[in-house]
């Protein structure tokens, strides 16, 4: 799995049909890519890790808290797209993309868990629709999640 983590100060999404829309204040943008051969694991693993991610400021505004010890929320956005190889040609091929009915089981099993295991507010987008997303970055801070990557 692939997430792109981002601290807002508000974020939200809306689908236009039909009618839908979400949205948090202080907290985390992700948008979440589901990967050929992602599993439960993965899931467990980037669940606890967009959770305990310590980017928000503390009193001497280092980045030490996470978004449950600010008490945020998590606008979770599925976006197949981060899963997109571009390194040959100018199209991008989305092989590497879980199929549809896997991703959508892992994105609500990682929604689920930020609600219930790490006891978090989530809200989400709605799976394999055309989104719009709007999003108060706050610092800016962006992070890529990946399992297994290495810098």
């Amino acid at each position: 799995m692939i997430a792109v983590v981002q601290r807002v100060d508000e974020a939200s999404v809306s689908v236009e049909t039909p009618a839908y829309e979400a949205r948090i204040g202080r907290g985390l943008c992700v948008l979440l890519a589901v990967e050929r051969g992602d599993g439960e694991a993965q899931a467990e693993w980037i669940a606890g890790k967009i959770a305990r991610l310590r980017i928000f400021p503390d009193e001497q505004d280092k980045m030490n808290r996470s978004v449950r010890d600010i008490a945020g929320a998590v606008l979770l956005v599925s976006q197949f797209t981060l899963a997109g190889n571009c390194a040959k040609g100018n199209r991008p091929s989305f092989a590497g993309a879980a199929e549809p009915r896997i991703g959508e089981a892992l994105y609500e099993s990682v929604a689920q868990q930020l609600r219930t295991k790490h006891e978090l507010s989530v809200e989400t987008g709605v799976f394999g629709a055309k989104m719009k997303l709007s999003v108060v970055n706050n610092g800016p801070v962006t992070l890529i999640v990946q399992q297994g990557r290495k810098d």
